[in-house]
């Protein structure tokens, strides 16, 4: 299918869309791939999606585009100074740089790192949502979805959690540059990502040294150390951009996607009571659940900026060497022919063999992490909030059409459940002040 110039992208990216882009994803599927004329080849169905995923002919460097559809890109991909991470390259750079990033991640180098970190995980959670006491409502994306993550990523890279407020406009900078918007002003955006990108490096240099001189027991000094498979030389040591633009992407991604995650999860749920009262009385279905989040509302819509290395037949349609790919992910979620009733929310869904993490070599490797935030936050939220619901819906969403997510989600409640006693709660009144509660706790 062949439509004007820019109108798939601009349907697509509409942000009028945003609080509920799968009507438009499920008239893309009757055309497995579709062609912007001049622009960029969309596909949105599961098995094509899956299949190019897979498909080593399927380049994420985008210096295998033809020079018209790199054009197109952001200039600060060439930038040198910070340079695009490990996603946005391929075999066999790509997988020289994964293993050396996982390897102080966790599994399989540090199988331990996740387990050990899920009391601290607790804790920090229960801590977020003690701060609620006192209040009546709460935007969870500023007192709770936000914080979470982000805490999480400085512990483990070992930033310091106070520079949050220096690197948080260059994370929300960086994480929308990969947004495809036709109506952004292109060399305005270019400038303030190129500045983002400098002053983030800049920053991340001075860490970098700092772990040099003193290494610690946190990521970054693993990284800066050479820990990983194959030891000292260049397959075991990163070189300094290698460093630089693995700790972007960890510090970026470490938490931006999991915000969406968390706050997708939330919304999802309020909007489905009686999946929300099933959870608070068995905790144990979060793990489904969230594996139905990440097919149902994926906080990662789409994959842009795929190219082929030489030409691919997928569907009946011939992609050629060099054109610009996107893999809408977050349609492929709902295809009916893979997922029965697929725009229905079932936590038990059978064979949830998502996308909501990608697939093949870059999968995500933060999967693991995500997870487990995710499965915490929820059963907490759920477990402690009483009679929680929502002020606003649809919420007000991000700009972002790849990293997709609500920029606040307004919540009111009714009491709070003390930490750690899953029987009794705090009830107040909507001035704030607490009452007894049923049972004569306070």
């Amino acid at each position: 299918m062949t439509q004007t110039q820019g109108s798939l992208v601009r349907r697509i990216t509409d942000y009028a869309h945003r609080a509920d882009p799968y009507p438009i994803y499920a008239e893309l599927r009757k055309t497995p791939v579709a062609h912007d004329e001049e622009g960029p080849y969309i596909v949105s169905t599961y098995w094509e999606i899956h299949g190019l995923l897979h498909d080593p002919r399927l380049s994420s460097d985008a210096r295998n585009l033809d020079p018209r559809a790199a054009s197109e890109l952001p200039e600060e991909d060439d930038d040198p100074g910070l340079p695009p991470s490990f996603l946005r390259l391929d075999p066999p750079e790509h997988d020289r740089l994964r293993r050396l990033a996982t390897a102080p991640f966790g599994p399989p180098h540090t199988p331990r790192r996740l387990h050990e970190m899920r009391g601290e995980l607790t804790r920090i959670v229960g801590e977020l949502i003690d701060g609620f006491e006192g209040r009546d409502r709460i935007d969870l994306v500023d007192h709770f979805s936000y914080p979470f993550p982000v805490t999480v990523i400085c512990r483990l890279l070992g930033v310091p959690r106070e520079d949050e407020p220096r690197f948080h406009a260059w994370a929300d900078t960086l994480a929308a540059s990969p947004d495809p918007d036709p109506d952004a002003d292109a060399a305005e955006r270019g400038r303030i990502t190129r500045q983002a990108r400098t002053e983030l490096a800049a920053y991340l240099s001075e860490l970098i040294e700092e772990r040099r001189r003193a290494p610690g027991d946190d990521m970054l000094s693993a990284l800066v150390g050479g820990e990983g498979p194959g030891g000292e030389g260049p397959e075991g040591r990163m070189s300094r951009v290698e460093l630089l633009s693995t700790a972007a992407l960890l510090l970026v991604a470490g938490h931006e996607t999991t915000v969406n995650l968390i706050t997708n999860g939330m919304l999802t749920l309020l909007r489905n009571p009686d999946v929300l009262a099933r959870l608070r009385k068995d905790p144990h279905l979060v793990v489904p659940l969230v594996e139905e989040l990440l097919r149902f509302d994926p906080p990662v819509q789409m994959l842009p900026r795929r190219t082929p290395l030489s030409e691919i037949d997928i569907a009946g349609v011939t992609i050629p060497q060099g054109a610009s790919v996107w893999l809408l992910l977050a349609s492929g979620n709902r295809d009916p022919q893979r997922f029965p009733d697929p725009d229905r929310f079932d936590p038990q869904r059978r064979d949830n063999q998502h996308l909501g993490f990608g697939s093949g070599v870059h999968s995500c490797f933060g999967a693991p992490l995500a997870r487990l935030e995710a499965q915490i936050a929820l059963t907490e939220l759920v477990r402690r909030l009483e009679e929680p619901r929502l002020l606003e819906d649809p919420p007000t969403y991000r700009r972002n059409a790849v990293l997709r997510g609500p920029r606040h989600l307004p919540l009111a409640f009714e009491g709070l459940r003390p930490s750690g006693s899953p029987n009794g709660f705090r009830n107040r009144s909507p001035n704030g002040s607490r009452n007894r509660s049923p049972n004569g706790s306070r």
